[in-house]
């Protein structure tokens, strides 16, 4: 079954942490350009583009990309975690940045559960 990406609120939630790290990672230092910004950043756009990459492809195929997915979200996590040891975004930034994360991560388990049961795969 294909699914249409831009229907699926965890691809719009991907997107909406995107833009969030996109705008978080402007204020990091200069030195950060091609290091954690540049990381954080890819992690962030992959969440959403391997959610599109694979809403074209048959469930079990899907079910893959989703799990990558998953997996860049805890590495932006982590990310997010480590600019804010190192005082590159606030506690408020990253608060709002993590609660986003704690919610993709939870609806996309159950979204993968669900497709899971559904299709046995």
């Amino acid at each position: 079954m294909k699914h249409n990406f831009k229907n699926l609120k965890i691809w719009n939630l991907a997107m909406d942490i995107a833009l969030d790290v996109h705008k978080v990672t402007l204020e990091f230092p200069k030195h950060e350009l091609y290091g954690l910004s540049n990381q954080i950043n890819r992690a962030s756009v992959s969440m959403a583009s391997n959610i599109a990459e694979g809403s074209n492809r048959g469930n079990r195929y899907f079910l893959h990309y989703l799990n990558i997915s998953l997996g860049s979200s805890f590495e932006v996590q982590t990310q997010i975690l480590i600019a804010q040891q190192n005082n590159y975004i606030d506690n408020n930034q990253a608060k709002t940045i993590e609660d986003k994360l704690d919610e993709f991560q939870k609806m996309m388990t159950g979204f993968i559960n669900k497709l899971e049961k559904t299709n046995q795969v």
